[in-house]
């Protein structure tokens, strides 16, 4: 069973390749996995925000699961998003996510019905107790408008099965608190790309980056200077990614990677509704800067 100890490194939040009638366009999926393991990333995140969990049908997020399981092999961990704002329907998902053979889940706050501290709280330790894989919350409240306090979360750091974090919180006086008083078995992740060699720097262990899709070799590069301790050399790196996350971050993600992902080798550049492709102009700029990022950075893989 997958422990804290596994998680580390560049762990892409892969986007959903959807063909036009919004199945999975499996071929694509693929490509895109084939494409990161051989990157050398240390696992995948299908089914979060980047993978249009909302907007998918109920049966083709089973078979996003399956798909990705497969195409891994069990070579890295694969964490399934969980974005559910109930219990039920978020444990059920759980339970279909791991039948599908996921290491672990990444389970959303539960969003809208505004609870208290108490009763996140409650809601992690009651997901984990039922849950048949390992869980790793995920706080993202810019989306979700709902934020975790620290000594919640070292609290809920030490249940023997969540074992991680992906913290989107863009307070980083929120993530040095909370990794201040987590227990040892607890791997905090960077899920902010403009924040990543900050978080790592802090403690982190690594993260779930989106445009690590695009670009894997820079964001390994990145994480190991900022693990050994280089900050400043990782935030060199860092600052030449600023102008391609300015763009892919520029209109809703994925809409934005989506559009030029088929210069990694992935042809899908399908989107699920509410979400439309990216002005043009838009993505002429992005396609520009990922080439020229591409170039500099292919000599890494």
């Amino acid at each position: 069973m997958l422990n804290a100890n596994q998680l580390r490194g560049v762990m892409p939040a892969i986007p959903t390749p959807v063909n036009p009638d919004d199945t999975i366009n499996e071929s694509a999926t693929r490509a895109l996995i084939a494409y990161l393991l051989k990157q050398g990333v240390e696992g995948v995140v299908p089914l979060g925000g980047t993978g249009e969990y909302g907007s998918l049908p109920h049966a083709e997020r089973i078979r996003m699961a399956e798909i990705t399981v497969d195409a891994v092999g069990r070579s890295v961990p694969v964490i399934a998003g969980v974005l559910d704002p109930g219990y039920y329907d978020a444990l059920q998902a759980g339970r279909e996510f791991a039948a599908a053979g996921v290491d672990a889940l990444l389970v959303l706050t539960p969003y809208y019905t505004n609870p208290t501290q108490a009763g996140i709280r409650d809601y992690f330790l009651r997901y984990a107790d039922a849950s048949p894989v390992p869980i790793l919350i995920y706080e993202i409240p810019y989306r979700t408008r709902i934020a975790i306090s620290p000594e919640v979360l070292h609290e809920l750091s030490r249940h023997e099965r969540i074992i991680g974090m992906k913290a989107c919180n863009t307070d980083m006086y929120h993530f040095l608190r909370t990794i201040a008083g987590v227990d040892e078995s607890f791997a905090m992740l960077s899920g902010e790309d403009t924040l990543f060699p900050l978080h790592v720097a802090a403690g982190a262990r690594g993260g779930i980056v989106v445009t690590a899709n695009l670009l894997p070799s820079a964001w390994r590069k990145i994480y190991r200077l900022a693990s050994q301790g280089h900050t400043r050399q990782a935030l060199e790196v860092h600052r030449q990614l600023i102008p391609l996350m300015n763009l892919a971050f520029s209109e809703t993600n994925p809409g934005p990677m989506k559009s030029v992902i088929d210069l990694i080798g992935v042809n899908a550049p399908d989107l699920l509704a509410p979400l439309v492709a990216a002005a043009p102009a838009l993505q002429a700029s992005l396609r520009e800067e990922l080439a020229r990022q591409l170039a500099v950075f292919e000599r890494l893989a």
